[in-house]
């Protein structure tokens, strides 16, 4: 009786499942020196090897479904966690994505070795077929890894960009209930956001009564810097904390005037110093020149 195509790949597929079943502990001691997972659990061994079992057992419900090529397979589910600490864990030693691939494909390598070991009695054809379809598998599994991978990138280059934006946005304390904002750099929506989120969590955490805003390092002020500029101070206003705009240069000040926006309701001064001067006044506290310092 001939064997269509399709029941012969359905029948490598069971014997691969039964393979990866059999092997899983053989497998798994020699994927767990492999610099993919032994790099990344560094705490005993014996934790590479559960994780390289897991990926193992994964491997093998693929298999069972016959689903080898189907990179949303069901049965990944369980190993993504384990392959997105992998990934992440060699994308921040500096691995790229290809050399990432070639890891990734030396497990099939040791894979495909266990399996000459283990059909040694088995037809010509039928090794061919499991053969073929283990290639198959680990090529999906590599497919997985490289997704995990690049997934893992995203995630940390978003991470990063919001230290970034954290710390170019520090949150200062002047004076006893004064904090202050001073500004570097272009600002954007997503910085103009994290400006606001900072400058609301100190006044909250340190009480404040007047939160300064310095622009002085701010090159051009266009109008969605203006309206962000804006939000901030009316953010701050419902916390109850007086906001002042500071660091106003000539080129911004006509620029703003260009535009018809309205910062009338909004204190501005001239410098940080005499943003911080009006703030102490306001709360009693009187700022003399130094002795011998030329009255401004």
């Amino acid at each position: 009786m001939q064997v269509s195509k399709r029941e012969a790949a359905e029948s490598a597929a069971r014997e691969l499942s039964g393979f990866l079943e059999r092997r899983r502990e053989q497998i798994a001691q020699r994927w767990a020196d492999a610099p993919l997972f032994r790099t990344v659990f560094t705490i005993s061994r014996d934790e590479a090897v559960e994780a390289c079992k897991t990926v193992v057992n994964a491997l093998a419900d693929v298999a069972s479904t016959g689903q080898l090529d189907d990179i949303a397979a069901p049965g990944f589910d369980p190993v993504r966690e384990q392959l997105s600490r992998m990934a992440a864990s060699r994308a921040r030693s500096g691995f790229s994505p290809a050399q990432i691939a070639e890891e990734a494909a030396g497990l099939r390598v040791t894979a495909s070795e266990s399996l000459r070991g283990d059909v040694l009695d088995r037809p010509a054809s039928g090794t061919q077929d499991v053969a073929m379809a283990l290639t198959v598998l680990m090529g999906t599994l590599s497919l997985v890894i490289m997704e995990t991978t690049v997934n893992a990138g995203e995630e940390l280059i978003a991470r990063q960009r919001q230290q970034l934006l954290e710390v170019a946005t520090p949150v200062i304390s002047l004076w006893e209930g004064i904090v202050a904002v001073p500004l570097i750099g272009t600002l954007d929506s997503a910085r103009s956001q994290v400006v606001m989120e900072s400058l609301l969590d100190a006044i909250v955490d340190q009480r404040a009564r007047y939160a300064i805003l310095d622009i002085t390092g701010v090159p051009t002020v266009d109008s969605l810097v203006a309206q962000h500029l804006m939000k901030t101070v009316a953010a701050a206003r419902l916390m109850g904390a007086e906001c002042i705009v500071s660091g106003i240069r000539p080129a911004i000040a006509q620029t703003i005037v260009h535009l018809g926006i309205d910062l009338s309701s909004v204190i501005t001064r001239t410098s940080l110093a005499d943003a911080l001067a009006h703030a102490l006044a306001r709360q009693g506290i009187e700022v003399s020149p130094a002795a011998g310092a030329t009255p401004r």
